[in-house]
């Protein structure tokens, strides 16, 4: 392991966090070109409802229960910030591969000469889970919360939801999904330090699932069960995927030759 002074690892940092906030506002400004096409594709969700079938296509959207139905912003300044929050977060996900990237460049020197070489595995594993858990949060999720929730016991009530609480529930959602998919990278890097063992992992999976509906109702942008549970299957599944992963990347002990 490479050992350096406090103060070369704090610029380090430094340097990292500013190469990431570069490209990051790269991608914001032109994120923010494109912020009405983004917020188009976010009303999605409001509009449509996902369907299932046994036949190709085996997934498809259909119109929702308020296929019609028109966001509204209650304050002066609710519309711009609205569509700033929307660049800002499409810019982080743009440039996750590159966050990622430079979190490994600065934990790396602290590992071992050949764990070094999971850079690339690295880097790309936690950029395609982090997608995969949004892409599974839009398809998916949104659309099945949405429906549920402006149609559970609404039959006399007109829905009228203002453009940044929808913005607000929708990138929350999307940010934590994105978030939680990368716990079986989390668990096999515990593992792979000799943190925990997938024996202990399996041992108390039982917590493990009181824990996913704590982090499910920390998670959620809304209080309600419905939510809760929506983000809470996700993570006890992602948990046993973490257990499995962990068994096949954990670390080999030394084997020690027995003297003749």
């Amino acid at each position: 392991m490479d050992k350096a002074p406090l103060t070369e690892h704090l610029v380090e940092l430094r340097n990292r966090i500013v190469i990431s906030l570069i490209l990051v506002l790269a991608a914001f400004a032109t994120s923010f070109y494109f912020s009405e096409n983004l917020f188009d594709l976010l009303t999605m969700p409001i509009h449509n409802t996902v369907s299932f079938s046994i036949h190709n296509p085996f997934i498809f959207f259909s119109p929702g229960a308020n296929p019609d139905l028109k966001l509204v912003f209650i304050a002066p300044a609710e519309a711009v910030w609205m569509h700033i929050k929307i660049s800002f977060i499409s810019a982080f996900i743009v440039s996750s591969p590159i966050i990622f990237y430079e979190t490994w460049g600065f934990i790396a020197p602290g590992l071992l000469e050949k764990e070094r070489k999971y850079a690339i595995p690295f880097v790309f594993t936690t950029t395609f889970l982090f997608l995969l858990g949004s892409l599974f949060c839009f398809i998916i999720v949104l659309p099945f919360a949405m429906n549920f929730l402006l149609t559970y016991k609404t039959e006399n009530l007109q829905p009228m939801i203002s453009v940044g609480n929808y913005i607000d529930f929708c990138l929350k959602f999307i940010l934590s999904f994105g978030a939680i998919f990368e716990l079986p990278v989390v668990i096999v890097f515990l593992t792979r330090m000799g943190i925990v063992t997938p024996e202990t992992l399996a041992k108390n999976r039982k917590y493990s699932v009181l824990v996913a509906f704590i982090l499910g109702a920390i998670l959620t942008p809304t209080p309600d069960a419905f939510n809760q549970t929506l983000m809470a299957v996700p993570i006890i599944v992602l948990y046993e995927a973490g257990i499995l992963a962990s068994k096949i990347f954990k670390k080999k002990k030394p084997v020690v030759e027995k003297a003749e």
